[in-house]
């Protein structure tokens, strides 16, 4: 996968391209880490970080940089796994894909077509794919695009998308088919991976969508095949997942995100995050540079999160107790702003949050009375 970042807006300069400020911004000779459905899924559920959105939109490693910064995160997976999830698939996609449409529910598809889609580099790829999906639609045969490429705006860039597979019915309809190596346990997976699995393919919808409505008698599912091992063999079973949801959900938080140009734009002159050129305290001051919006949840979808959250505890942010307490505390943005407001040294007692911490407080101090009382009586008989 490759992502391209030429929006053809110019600088204030008006001598370089956004395309060529993103380059400067990872470094000379550094080729972008191209963003993937998981990415844009993980950058979805917190559209307010702009320091995500400028990095993964730079294609800068995040990976590399958090390592570098002295804050490595354990991300990645093992050589074995990737070996079993790609055998898995291809035992998935085999016999020209007629396994993959039994699990769908059709028996017998007749002749299942399974066009080329090489071509060269990513606009070509998509453009293949967009032509292959319109051939399909208009033949009216079953036909199987193993892993298409597709297309996706995100912050005024476009951003290239690869789904395991889309499999095109004689209606029309095209549906998204994620793999996936964890496994569905008596018809069952685990709720957090398919979650995951399902605001991800939801990202393949939203793309799919843009070529399907220049398509005629084309439509997108708004239902994915989740195709997992059955129990702990390595038999291919199926799901079928509504992402409806995710898919509003995502193409709202999408349109929130700041336009790229706009966050580079507001960065100091000369910053770069270019980690094979620079020491770790310059990188450090680039990071910084770039506001974040660190939730807990960051943990386990970005790579710098545990960077983010050693800054966030530094400054006492509530940010580091989870957002639904964020959302609570309202004007009180630090540790130490909320616990001086329930000891009543700050704060106005008009506020609903320092009232409820304020009789939090007291109800804390009359629980730890009592439980103290039988002890000092104790004490007293002898």
């Amino acid at each position: 996968m490759s992502a391209s970042l030429d929006s053809g807006l110019p600088r204030p300069s008006q001598t370089t391209t956004l395309r060529q400020q993103m380059a400067e911004l990872r470094g000379p000779g550094t080729a972008p880490r191209a963003l993937d459905a998981r990415a844009l899924a993980a950058l979805a559920a917190n559209p307010g970080c702009r320091r995500r959105a400028l990095l993964d939109g730079a294609g800068v490693d995040k990976a590399a940089l958090a390592s570098k910064l002295g804050s490595p995160a354990p991300f990645g997976q093992s050589q074995f796994a990737i070996m079993r999830g790609n055998s898995f698939e291809a035992k998935v996609k085999a016999d020209g894909g007629r396994e993959l449409l039994r699990l769908l529910g059709v028996e017998e598809p007749g002749a299942v077509s399974v066009p080329d889609l090489a071509a060269a580099g990513p606009q070509g790829r998509t453009a293949r794919t967009a032509l292959a999906l319109r051939e399909a639609t208009a033949a009216g045969t079953w036909t199987l695009l193993d892993h298409p490429l597709v297309a996706l705006e995100v912050a005024g860039s476009p951003v290239y998308l690869e789904p395991d597979a889309v499999v095109v019915a004689p209606d029309g309809r095209w549906t998204v088919v994620e793999i996936k190596s964890f496994p569905m346990i008596d018809g069952a997976a685990d709720a957090s991976k398919v979650g995951a699995a399902a605001r991800q393919s939801a990202v393949y919808v939203l793309a799919l969508e843009r070529t399907a409505a220049v398509t005629e008698g084309a439509t997108v599912a708004h239902s994915v095949l989740l195709v997992c091992p059955k129990d702990f063999s390595n038999v291919p079973t199926a799901s079928v997942v509504d992402v409806r949801k995710q898919r509003s959900v995502t193409r709202r938080q999408l349109a929130r995100l700041t336009r790229i140009e706009e966050i580079a734009d507001a960065l100091p002159e000369g910053t770069t995050f270019d980690v094979a050129g620079c020491s770790a305290a310059e990188l450090t001051e680039a990071v910084e540079s770039v506001p974040h919006a660190y939730a807990p949840e960051c943990l386990a979808a970005c790579e710098l999160a545990f960077h983010c959250r050693a800054r966030a505890r530094e400054a006492g942010a509530v940010e580091t107790l989870g957002r639904a307490v964020r959302g609570e505390l309202g004007g009180l943005t630090t540790v130490g702003a909320v616990l001086a407001a329930a000891r009543g040294e700050a704060g106005d007692p008009e506020d609903p949050a320092v009232a409820a911490l304020r009789r939090a407080r007291t109800m804390r101090q009359e629980a730890l009375d009592r439980a103290s009382a039988p002890s000092e009586e104790a004490g007293a008989c002898r």
